[in-house]
């Protein structure tokens, strides 16, 4: 049983799942410094937030699988269609599947925030919803997928930032407040950082590819410029926000990520071969993680 399970897992693309929820924990701790925190909703949000991830990884490889764009040029873990582990059909299945569990959860999580009392409210996160499983469909499957043309990292900046923390902080509170913005922007940016490291990973297998990221557009250069400059403005607009909205010391614990962060920008000045770029994937996405893990302890000590 556990050969059928391991390819799936695999697919799942697990190490991508922390950097998902990360913007949903900062909104829920911003949530529960004003009192307006429910444990219910935090963990149904984290819960749609995962099972989304999961859907854009699953057609992520179906896309890239059925257009021949995973292939032995590519660097990085083999994907579970190219490897053959599992077929197009079930991985299509495997969609419609996880397409179902989110429309669940999405049902559940409304109705938990908004009950009978919001209906407005309501039509738009299931609007949001809807527009989160086409972007999440749409990177790479379709006739016309915007992650082919280099749109990836607006959506990701979109649906990772702004969305996750500012439309989970509109779950509990039923309101938008100045001060969710500036975190929205740091991780969208941070998530946007992960987006281009993979790209530039992959600038020239995606060439051959013909699938034109912003990497493949900006070329080998200046995207890595583009990452210096996204991960540095994430940076700067956290201190921008410790600074406008200080009220003690545990505010600024979120510097420590900055650490991290550092040594990360290093290597990727110092990167050579896209190789290089492979480690640091889970380095970044990870120190966004645990960058939003102090910046919510931050304000509800």
């Amino acid at each position: 049983m556990f050969t059928k399970i391991k390819p799936w897992l695999s697919a799942f693309r697990l190490r991508t799942l922390p950097l998902s929820v990360s913007g949903i924990i900062v909104g829920s701790c911003f949530a529960y410094y004003n009192g307006k925190f429910d444990c219910l909703i935090m963990i149904i949000a984290i819960l749609l937030t995962i099972a989304l991830q999961i859907l854009s990884n699953l057609a992520n490889d179906y896309g890239d699988g059925i257009r021949g764009t995973d292939n032995d040029n590519r660097i990085g873990p083999e994907r579970a269609i190219q490897s053959g582990a599992i077929t197009p059909e079930d991985m299509f299945d495997g969609i419609k599947k996880n397409i179902l569990i989110v429309i669940i959860l999405t049902v559940g999580l409304v109705f938990t925030s908004f009950g009978s009392k919001y209906l407005i409210y309501t039509l738009v996160f299931f609007v949001l919803a809807g527009c989160s499983v086409y972007a999440a469909i749409n990177y790479t499957v379709g006739n016309s997928p915007y992650g082919y043309k280099g749109l990836g990292d607006v959506f990701v900046f979109t649906f990772f930032g702004i969305v996750s923390v500012v439309g989970s902080y509109f779950l509990y509170t039923k309101q938008i407040d100045h001060h969710v913005w500036l975190p929205a922007i740091s991780i969208g940016l941070l998530s946007m950082g992960v987006l281009n490291l993979n790209n530039m990973r992959d600038i020239e297998s995606d060439k051959l590819s013909n699938k034109e990221t912003l990497a493949v557009k900006l070329g080998k250069s200046k995207a890595k410029t583009y990452h210096i400059v996204l991960i540095v403005l994430a940076m700067v607009i956290a201190i921008l926000f410790s600074i406008l909205y200080y009220s003690s010391p545990f505010n600024l614990l979120f510097y420590i990520a900055f650490v991290p962060l550092t040594i990360h920008l290093n290597k990727v000045v110092k990167a050579t071969n896209p190789i290089d770029y492979d480690p640091q994937l889970k380095v970044l996405s990870l120190t966004t993680f645990l960058f939003s893990i102090l910046l919510a302890i931050g304000y509800i000590l």
